[in-house]
């Protein structure tokens, strides 16, 4: 079995590459020798988190709906899928969109890299364990999931697309990896996403109170961002199938993370209890015990640091958000 530090790549092509962790691998890439092609349709993706890369040797950028085409110009010998909404406000905004990227798009990106005998991951996500009903979560854990609630137009594409992944590898032979991201955060993440970790920060930095739902005592494990990278070209470079969580196990509820937002950020804002959504997990821990012994990967960045520099990148670009 190929280990995770004994493969390099020429060309990768990386959908959704202008989204929030599509555009920091993409940096990596290229950053470790490789070109790289990204494509994305810019429905939740922004042009201005690729615009340093455009003018690097082997960066090509590709305007396209995953669902309807993958239109590169080299063959590639990796193919990293992550064309999707992700945040709460977008895949409920944009229910159809996210189903058929799930699928259509991840039948495409399969295609794509079995055409071409390439490496193929497919970045799924730490909901198709739903509301669990396990604590942590491992990978052996089927999970607890509402196919018909308001979530399920994520939690379901993605089940999906590890269940389409599965069938290409059995039936085509296609090198495939899942990996099962977890609460990653960081810089470029947008203000009004949704998503727990930018929602503080803008509200901490603007004064507004952090709107905390429920009582705050369910749980999620935040990922730094360059954590998360380097665990996806971990599992990449290794020949292993998945699934596997790339995630931090350090566990915090919201409560304490809003409370420790305030703190880092220096922020005078309180904190305002609101209505939990339907279907919001209580628990959320992944179990990264086999992304340690295959990967050599767990994650060094600990929760304050990579919150300190999030809540710098915000303040630096609060006229942006």
């Amino acid at each position: 079995m190929t280990t995770a530090s004994s493969r390099t790549w020429e060309h990768a092509v990386v959908t959704g590459g202008a989204g929030f962790v599509g555009s920091h691998l993409c940096g990596a890439l290229l950053d470790s020798g490789a070109a790289v092609t990204c494509v994305d349709d810019f429905s939740t993706g922004r042009p201005e988190n690729v615009a340093p890369l455009l003018d690097r040797p082997g960066f090509t950028l590709v305007h396209a709906n995953v669902a309807e085409r993958i239109p590169v110009q080299r063959p590639p010998d990796l193919v990293l899928h992550l064309a999707s909404p992700a945040s709460p406000s977008d895949y409920l905004r944009l229910p159809l969109h996210t189903m058929e990227t799930g699928s259509l798009g991840t039948r495409n990106a399969l295609a794509l890299a079995h055409d071409h005998g390439a490496r193929f991951l497919l970045a799924s996500t730490s909901e198709v364990y739903g509301d669990p009903q396990q604590n942590p979560q491992d990978e052996r854990y089927w999970g607890n999931v509402n196919p018909v609630g308001p979530r399920s137009v994520y939690d379901e594409a993605k089940r999906f697309g590890e269940a389409l992944t599965t069938a290409h590898a059995e039936a085509e032979g296609t090198d495939t990896c899942i990996v099962r991201l977890f609460n990653t955060y960081g810089p470029r993440m947008r203000g009004h996403d949704g998503r727990a970790v930018p929602t503080f920060v803008r509200q901490a930095l603007d004064g507004e109170p952090l709107t905390v739902t429920g009582d705050g005592r369910q749980t999620r494990s935040l990922c730094y961002v360059e954590d998360t990278v380097r665990g996806i070209l971990a599992a990449a470079a290794h020949g292993l199938r998945g699934p596997v969580n790339i995630g931090n196990p350090g566990e915090i509820t919201m409560l304490d993370l809003a409370r420790l937002v305030i703190r880092l950020a220096g922020s005078s804002s309180e904190v305002r209890f609101i209505e939990r959504p339907t279907d919001d997990p209580a628990v959320r821990c992944p179990d990264i015990t086999l992304a340690r012994d295959k990967l050599g990967w767990e994650p060094v960045v600990d929760a304050e640091d990579g919150l300190r520099r999030t809540i710098d990148w915000f303040r630096a670009t609060a006229t942006e958000r």
